[in-house]
């Protein structure tokens, strides 16, 4: 048997809901060895973020390099950089070690409004990492911050995906979330056509790591030999029912339930 290897280069989340945290128990639920490598120490809940300790860049190359010494991930997935030195890194090594299936979640701010990558950060996520992105998955605002414009409707969408798609990344989802209305509607770029993946949105405050979850959800699913749309689709409905099943945990923005499928159904009774 052959299980499929994913590694996350990510944020750490003491409080579980995000970050690497957040990544290894996606993988874990939708079948597959989760491996991390940690690019900053934060201090944070559900409510707020409260620090952030940043890994030295070397350190970070040292855990990369250490990893692919004994196991090729099937997909990498990146998350909180925190800095251009360690995008610089992950991008180089990106590149000596060729990435399969590199998912880019271009994380810049907490959903508590904690902002998790320097903004001199910006422009080396634009030209060192993103070019590298097998798949990347902005939302609507770090979308915006990486084009330097507003996204006002679906016509903008489209065309950010596209200019993030000329930038070099082979496959391009801005999110939905942030947008108004009863549907959330994902947008995918293949680099030729645009595929739409809407679902209903669940009124919730447990929803904190659902870009990591979304981004850990598609690495997952590449990793297991899925084609992009596939991919992104089943992504998609993995985290509509984390969603919808989750538990109240901590006294802000909880986190979503990634075992739904595993656990008794009777945690919120």
């Amino acid at each position: 048997m052959t299980v499929p290897t994913v590694l996350s280069i990510a944020g750490s989340d003491p409080s579980g809901g995000a970050g690497i945290q957040a990544d290894l128990k996606t993988a874990s639920a939708l079948g597959a060895y989760g491996m991390a490598v940690i690019t900053a120490l934060t201090a944070q809940n559900t409510r707020t973020v409260a620090g952030v300790h940043e890994v030295p860049a070397d350190f970070v190359a040292l855990q990369i390099d250490t990893v692919f010494a004994d196991i090729t991930p099937d997909a990498v997935k990146t998350g909180m950089l925190a800095s251009a030195e360690i995008i610089e890194i992950v991008a180089a090594k990106a590149a000596e070690h060729s990435f399969r299936n590199l998912v880019v979640d271009t994380v810049m701010v907490a959903g508590s409004g904690d902002r998790l990558l320097r903004e001199d950060a910006v422009q080396a996520m634009r030209q060192k990492l993103v070019p590298l992105a097998h798949v990347l998955t902005p939302n609507l605002p770090e979308a915006e911050e990486l084009l330097g414009r507003e996204l006002r409707d679906d016509d903008d969408i489209r065309e950010a995906a596209r200019e993030l798609a000329a930038m070099g990344a082979r496959n391009v989802v801005i999110k939905g979330g942030h947008r108004e209305g009863d549907t959330v509607t994902d947008v995918l770029f293949d680099g030729e056509a645009f595929h739409d993946f809407s679902g209903p949105r669940i009124e919730t405050t447990s929803t904190h790591g659902t870009g990591c979850t979304f981004a850990s959800a598609i690495a997952t699913f590449l990793a297991r030999g899925e084609p992009v749309p596939d991919a992104v689709g089943h992504a998609k409905e993995y985290l509509t029912e984390a969603l919808r099943r989750a538990y109240p945990v901590g006294g802000g923005h909880g986190p979503v339930h990634h075992f739904w499928a595993h656990w008794d159904d009777d945690l919120n009774a």
